[in-house]
């Protein structure tokens, strides 16, 4: 059972990619980091300058839950975790740490893809604007499993490497990039297997997302749902930004069905009573 102040993996695997996951904090050591390039999904990764207390994060961390990770659950992680509480930050340590975790088989990502980040330590990524199936899934997928704090841009077409090359961003789902489509595969697929992560749902989910993106329905009886919640989103929202807020929560319920509820159907109850 878990210390009061910790939390086990099989609780911190429940809660991430969902909205309710907490802010991981990955307090390992530089050496550590380059020996082992895994990190926990949506990890943010802090520097020796940013443990004694992490002062200049409180402002962002308040209000919100937050994990601390180390090597296995001891000096760093416990007493990062302590002095955040002590600022009033509800926080945690994983119980066991990175090795724990990696020990379960638990999802990771690996953190050498991740590009260069902006002044805040945000990732930016740039596409072509007026997205409607691809280039919503891979933001769902890049907030909720990559770089929660990512910003994303989203231009005309033949401006995107242009952008990204002026900004400092990454490109995706775009030709003559890494992020994009490959053979039969989505830009979805493609930050899949680039990060290395490996989780049934999202398998699940990529095979939809494939469907609906590049006109084969049969992939899957949920690939035409995806397609018809996806272009009435475009048709709802003029603003892409907004339009990415609101696809966010749709790719979050497919997720969860994902995980939690492809063996659940649903009726009218016979003969008017409930089941």
């Amino acid at each position: 059972m878990p210390a009061p102040d910790a939390i086990s993996c099989d609780k911190l695997a429940k809660l991430i990619g969902t909205p309710r996951a907490p802010v991981i904090l990955d307090v390992r050591r530089a050496a550590l980091r380059t020996d082992d390039p895994r990190a926990l999904p949506g990890a943010r990764l802090l520097t020796e300058a940013d443990l004694p207390g992490a002062h200049a994060l409180l402002p962002e961390l308040r209000g919100q839950s937050v994990v601390v990770v180390c090597v296995a659950g001891h000096a760093r992680s416990q007493g990062l975790a302590a002095a955040l509480r002590a600022e009033g930050i509800a926080a945690e340590y994983l119980e066991g740490g990175q090795e724990a975790w990696v020990a379960a088989d638990l999802p990771t990502i690996d953190t050498t893809r991740l590009g260069s980040s902006d002044a805040a330590g945000r990732s930016l990524w740039v596409t072509r604007s007026r997205p409607k199936i691809d280039r919503i899934a891979c933001p769902w997928l890049i907030r909720r499993f990559i770089d929660p704090r990512a910003v994303f841009l989203f231009v005309a077409p033949p401006e995107v490497p242009a952008v990204a090359q002026v900004m400092g961003a990454t490109a995706f789902d775009i030709e003559d990039t890494v992020y994009s489509h490959r053979g039969d595969l989505c830009t979805f697929d493609t930050l899949i297997a680039e990060f290395g992560l490996r989780l049934p749902a999202l398998d699940r989910l990529a095979t939809i997302v494939r469907g609906a993106d590049t006109a084969r329905p049969e992939l899957a009886p949920e690939c035409a749902g995806l397609l018809a919640a996806s272009l009435g989103l475009s048709r709802m929202y003029s603003d892409d930004q907004a339009q990415l807020d609101a696809g966010l929560l749709l790719y979050d319920a497919f997720f969860r069905w994902a995980r939690d509820a492809t063996d659940e159907t649903h009726d009218w109850p016979k003969g008017g009573k409930t089941k």
